[in-house]
């Protein structure tokens, strides 16, 4: 028998439309948050307990309520008090605040401010709040000094002070899990944007990290229980999970921001702008003077999965308020081979070299961000950014080889 054309077109057609059983399964596999399995298991882990909770806005279930309305609801939960991080529990505040102690307008519970406050300050705060369980759910971004990771640590620590178990409920590390990358902080310049000896981009869950917080860094472990993800894997960027995104703070709007942050964000430890008050927070960079050389030098470079595109801009607050800048706005093409870290690194190279007026912050603050002195002195010493990154393999591989052993998914 013949096929006509139009016959066999249609035929290929219909068999290319067909999906294969991995497409499928692929389609049919759904990120479940810790959140929700406690839920669908009955808070069988929190039955009989006095439960307060370390959260942010990014404490929501898939249909986007908030997870303590949610639990506040539930006869099955005696939830008694709430903890507020950097930015508060409701996300009222901007970088470098919080909301204070307050009564929660929507559920009557205490909302306590546990910003800045650690070891015995904060176990009295745990103690006085009449809890004997304390549960984090916190959506991480996957960076060393993005402070929620030690607001984990301190509230673990703090529970352990005060007598409490700890409950961490995890959520997807955004920018996958694959690796860990970037310079290992050194102790000596431990601040709340890097308690412990981590990289810069640690490439785990809060989940995980929380297991190797208490098995590696606290004096006297916590009672700690985590309660995993289901259907997340390790090479999974933030839109495959399915779940919404909320902003964990006001300067990460979205996904792509979080993708940069580990990198860009050490800007911060210079006098160009990292892009607070623009739409694109750490995906423009800049300062006054600045023109297309710097875009220039950084594409010269090749770096992979990543281009810079010249770009002006006027931040709306923070540096160079209400001035028009130049600079780069980074547009990542594949995020498999981006690396972050040495794309800020290299950023920070090519920035000192396009522009005379290039200076770290007077406090040093790169160094606290960086974790030690050596990215700063190396580039100061003329190092290109193979020559910087090549300054933490070492460490990096033992950090690699320690946090191996906490990992939960594959």
């Amino acid at each position: 028998m013949r096929l006509s054309r139009r016959a066999l077109l249609a035929a290929t057609t219909a068999a290319a439309s067909l999906p294969s059983a991995a497409a499928a399964s692929e389609r049919h596999r759904q990120v479940r948050t810790g959140f929700e399995n406690l839920a669908a298991n009955a808070y069988a882990q929190l039955s009989g307990r006095r439960i307060g909770i370390v959260t942010n806005p990014t404490g929501i279930t898939r249909d986007v309520r908030h997870i303590v309305d949610v639990m506040h609801a539930d006869d099955r939960v005696n939830l008694l008090a709430v903890f507020g991080p950097e930015h508060g529990f409701r996300g009222t505040a901007q970088a470098g605040g919080s909301e204070g102690r307050y009564d929660d307008p929507a559920t009557g519970l205490p909302v306590y401010d546990t910003y800045l406050k650690s070891g015995r300050p904060l176990a009295d705060i745990f103690t006085a709040s009449g809890v004997d369980t304390v549960v984090f759910d916190i959506q991480d971004v996957g960076a060393r000094f993005y402070t929620y990771i030690w607001t984990l640590y301190d509230c673990m620590e703090a529970a352990q002070l005060a007598g409490k178990r700890f409950v961490v409920l995890d959520r997807p590390n955004p920018v996958t899990g694959r690796a860990a990358q970037g310079p290992v902080l050194h102790k000596e310049f431990a601040t709340f944007v890097g308690r412990q000896p981590i990289s810069q981009a640690h490439g785990m869950t809060v989940a995980e990290l929380a297991r190797l917080f208490n098995e590696e860094f606290l004096t006297t472990p916590v009672p700690l229980e985590t309660v995993r993800l289901t259907g997340w894997r390790r090479s999974d960027f933030f839109d495959a999970s399915g779940l919404p995104w909320v902003p964990p703070s006001p300067n990460m709007p979205t996904p792509d921001t979080a993708l940069v942050y580990s990198g860009t964000c050490l800007f911060e430890g210079t006098n160009l702008s990292e892009g607070r008050g623009t739409t694109r927070p750490f995906e423009l960079l800049g300062a006054e003077g600045i023109d297309g050389r710097w875009a220039a030098t950084a594409n010269e470079l090749g770096l992979p999965g990543v281009r810079f595109r010249e770009a002006y801009f006027a931040p709306t607050f923070s540096k160079f308020q209400g001035k028009t800048i130049g600079g780069v706005q980074l547009h990542v093409h594949d995020r498999a081979a981006y690396d972050p870290v040495r794309t800020g690194i290299a950023l920070l190279v090519t920035a000192k070299k396009a522009w005379s007026g290039f200076a770290w912050r007077a406090d040093n603050w790169i160094d606290k961000l960086t974790g030690s002195t050596r990215v700063r002195t190396m580039i100061d010493a003329g190092a290109s950014a193979d020559e910087v990154v090549a300054g933490w393999q070492q460490e990096l591989a033992a950090f690699r080889r320690m946090r191996k052993e906490y990992l939960l998914y594959k």
